[in-house]
């Protein structure tokens, strides 16, 4: 009998996964553009308004500790559909909430149940041969990219023409049927594990001791999305304020300098398939840590700030990609857990750049942001220096 797994799987599946996945993932991101719509809706300052999207960021970190190892032990259809179908909950009452802390707590929900992400990225690494493993994560990472960048510009484009809370609303309905799509479309997938809940957890967090290389690319990544999380959650700020003055247009068109990053993506894949990801990380952290020193000079100028933007977009897609290509090799048989380990970590990074930069611009304007994200790719980079991965 021939071993399903050594074939490639079929393209259209390859592009419903990576549809998905951007999808989903957007809701950790419509927030970002619409900070500024968010303060003057509930009367809140910055550095609560950035809460909205820290509190997504754990709530996501939260679920993939919690929630993503059950993709070793659950059929993935269901539990995916599951998923789907409490973000939808979460999305309404985001979209309907009364009061800040309704919306904060609504903002959980969803992260936590956006995971199912990373339910569906290791289920690609599953269904495809080692020579192409890269490859084909790499291009469902794509979408989920595209999803993260492209997330900006639909909430500002919306958000312009309706109400912030339209935006919520429609992706509600978009993961309702998602959720009925994705349970009667997927290929059925066994668990490979029957171990009860308690040690499976158990054995995720004994994946972070056991494996040093997990460990590794998880700061690495965690720095990198730190860094990222301070630029797009602050950049609202200084688009919208003197002496750019855009609109939530504005702000949702410059989001789209993001999205030419994204490409790099399945050339990532490509070159961690040919053993280059270690040299491609080392470059990625450089070209962040500069990306960040031309931001500094990009106060005055949009053209500046853009080109930053390409750069840093580039830079983490390379890193994630990579990461992920290295931490897939570890243990098949728990690629759910590993994952959320990998995960989870990169996102308490993201809750803690999304803050921490909000912080920052709200105590020293924009060149605080640069300076504090600016040093995070540094940190990783000299990390890298001493290890072997």
């Amino acid at each position: 009998m021939t071993d399903t797994r050594q074939q490639a799987p079929p393209g259209w599946l390859v592009l419903l996964l990576a549809v998905s996945c951007g999808l989903t993932v957007a809701n950790l991101y419509y927030a970002q553009p619409l900070l500024a719509e968010l303060r003057g809706t509930y009367g809140v300052g910055e550095a609560a308004a950035g809460g909205v999207v820290t509190a997504t960021q754990i709530g996501y970190a939260t679920g993939m500790l919690l929630l993503v190892p059950l993709g070793d032990r659950r059929e993935n259809r269901g539990l995916v559909a599951a998923l789907l179908a409490l973000a939808c909950a979460g999305l309404v009452v985001t979209g309907v909430a009364p009061g800040f802390v309704v919306l904060l707590v609504a903002s959980l929900v969803v992260g936590a149940a956006s995971v199912v992400v990373q339910i569906l990225i290791p289920f690609a690494a599953d269904i495809s041969p080692d020579a192409i493993r890269g490859r084909i994560v790499g291009r469902v990472v794509s979408g989920l990219l595209f999803g993260i960048l492209l997330s900006r510009v639909v909430a500002s484009l919306l958000a312009e023409v309706t109400s912030w809370r339209v935006v919520f609303l429609i992706s509600a309905a978009a993961m309702a049927a998602l959720a009925v799509v994705l349970r009667f479309i997927l290929p059925r997938r066994a668990p490979k594990t029957d171990v009860h809940y308690g040690q499976l957890l158990r054995s995720t967090l004994a994946m972070w001791k056991k494996h040093p290389a997990l460990r590794h690319r998880a700061l690495y990544q965690s720095a990198m999305f730190g860094a990222f999380s301070a630029f797009w959650t602050t950049i609202a700020f200084v688009l919208t304020a003197p002496p750019f003055n855009y609109t939530q247009l504005g702000v949702g068109l410059f989001a789209l300098a993001g999205a030419a990053g994204a490409a790099v993506a399945p050339l990532a894949g490509r070159w961690s398939d040919h053993g280059h990801g270690r040299r491609l990380t080392a470059g990625a952290f450089a070209l962040c840590a500069a990306a960040f020193a031309l931001a500094g000079f990009g106060a005055h100028s949009v053209i500046l700030l853009a080109i930053a933007a390409i750069a840093i977009d580039t830079a983490v897609q390379a890193t994630l990609v990579t990461g992920q290509h290295v931490i897939y090799q570890l243990d098949p048989s728990a690629r759910a857990r590993v994952n959320s380990v990998y995960l989870g970590t990169f996102f308490i990074g993201g809750a803690i750049g999304s803050q921490a930069g909000s912080i920052a611009y709200h105590l020293g304007g924009w060149t605080a942001v640069v300076v504090f994200a600016g040093a995070l790719p540094l940190i990783g980079l000299a990390g890298m220096t001493r290890t072997e991965v």
